[in-house]
C-alpha cells in the first residue's frame, strides 16, 4: 500500500514509521522545506523523536501533491486548528486518487465552526472514505515500539477494517468502531481534563484531588459526548479513560505539562513560547468545548473553569475553589 503522512510532527513522524515498519511505500509530508530536507538528511525527526532512525521505506517531501500521488491511505496529522487548512490544500492541490482512505489521527474541535475533524474533511471534501485512530499513544513510545492500543473508528465497516489492517502489528494493535463522534470527542475532550490534571501537579495538590479530577472529567466527557452522539461504551474504552489516563499522568503529555506551568502562575503565553512551538491541544480545545457545550446547553464545569483560567484571567485556585463548592448533588446526576 502507498500511504502519505500529513504533518511531520511527533505523531505524524511515529505513524509513519508504524507504516513503513509494515511494509507500506510511505511519504512523510511537511509544510517547511528546509526542515523536510533537514528531516531527510539526518534520517531522524530530532526535534520531536530524537534517536528514531526513520526506516529505508519512509521518504519525505515538502511538496504536497507529489506526497498524495497514487495514495492509498492519507493520514492528517496537522494540529486540529490547523486541519482546515490543509484540507483546502488537498482539495486545490492534491491528486489523490478516488477511494483513498482518509485518517485523521488530529484531537480537536476547530475553534469558530465547533467542528470535528471528520465534519470539516466532509465539508471541505465532501462524501471521501474517513476514519480515525485514537487512543492512548504518545508518539515518544509509539516510535520505540512500546506496545500499544488505539481505536479505528468510521462510519462504515470495511473503512475502520482497512485503518486496523494497515496500522497493525505485534506491538500496536488497532481495534475498531463505528462510533465516530464518541471517539472523536474523547480524543479532543480529554485533552482539557489533561490541562485541569496538571494544574493540580502544578500546585501540589496529591493524588485525591487529581483522582477525582479525573473521574469527573470521565462523566462530563461522558456526558457531552454523548449529547453529540457518541456511544456511553466509548468513553470508557481506549479513546476516553485510556487516553485521559496516559494524558493526564505521563511526563509526555503537552497538555499536562502547560497545565502544570499554570498551576505554577505562569502567564499562558510565557508557557507557549518556552515550548518553541510544540503545541497542546488542549488551550484551543478548552474554548471550542466551552462554546459547543453552551451552544447545546451541557453542563461542563471542568471545562468551564479551564476556559476561565485560560480566556478570562481567573486564578487557578479560584477555578479549582469553584468546583469544590458547587452546590451538593448525587454522583449519577
Amino acid at each position: 500500500m502507498r500511504a502519505a503522512v500529513l504533518s511531520d510532527g511527533g505523531w505524524g513522524t511515529a505513524l509513519a514509521i508504524v507504516l513503513a515498519g509494515n511494509g507500506h511505500d510511505v511519504v512523510l509530508w511537511g509544510r517547511s522545506p528546509d526542515r523536510v530536507r533537514a528531516l531527510g538528511a539526518a534520517r531522524e525527526n530530532e526535534r520531536y523523536l530524537p534517536g528514531v532512525p526513520l526506516p529505508d521505506a519512509l521518504s519525505v517531501s515538502a511538496d504536497l501533491s507529489e506526497a498524495v500521488y497514487g495514495a492509498e491511505l492519507i493520514v492528517l496529522a496537522p494540529p486540529a486548528q490547523h486541519m482546515g487548512e490543509l484540507l483546502c490544500r488537498l482539495r486545490d492541490e492534491g491528486e489523490a486518487p478516488p477511494g483513498a482512505v482518509y485518517t485523521s489521527v488530529s484531537k480537536g474541535i476547530e475553534i469558530g465552526s465547533l467542528r470535528r475533524m471528520s465534519e470539516l474533511t466532509a465539508a471541505i471534501l465532501g462524501d471521501v472514505p474517513f476514519a480515525v485512530l485514537s487512543g492512548p499513544s504518545h508518539a515518544e513510545e509509539v516510535s520505540r515500539r512500546t506496545p500499544t492500543a488505539v481505536v479505528s473508528a468510521a462510519l462504515d465497516v470495511p473503512t475502520a477494517d482497512a485503518v486496523q489492517d494497515a496500522f497493525m502489528n505485534e506491538t500496536f494493535r488497532v481495534y475498531t468502531t463505528e462510533d465516530v463522534p464518541g471517539v472523536e470527542l474523547a480524543g479532543a475532550l480529554k485533552n482539557v481534563y489533561a490541562l485541569a490534571a496538571g494544574v493540580c501537579d502544578g500546585m501540589a495538590f496529591g493524588d485525591n484531588t487529581k483522582a477525582a479530577l479525573m473521574t469527573r472529567g470521565i462523566a462530563e466527557m461522558a456526558r457531552l459526548g454523548r449529547a453529540l452522539g457518541g456511544r456511553p461504551e466509548t468513553f470508557a474504552g481506549l479513546s476516553g479513560v485510556g487516553d485521559l489516563i496516559v494524558t493526564c499522568m505521563s511526563r509526555h503529555s503537552r497538555n499536562r505539562h502547560v497545565g502544570e506551568q499554570l498551576g505554577k502562575g505562569r502567564p499562558l503565553e510565557d508557557i507557549r513560547q518556552a515550548m518553541g512551538g510544540k503545541v497542546a491541544e488542549g488551550v484551543a480545545t478548552a474554548k471550542s468545548a466551552h462554546d459547543l457545550a453552551a451552544r447545546i446547553g451541557v453542563e461542563t464545569p471542568i471545562i468551564d473553569e479551564i476556559h476561565a483560567a485560560l480566556y478570562e484571567g481567573r486564578d487557578p485556585l479560584e477555578a479549582v475553589h469553584g468546583l469544590m463548592t458547587r452546590r451538593a448533588r448525587a454522583e449519577a446526576e
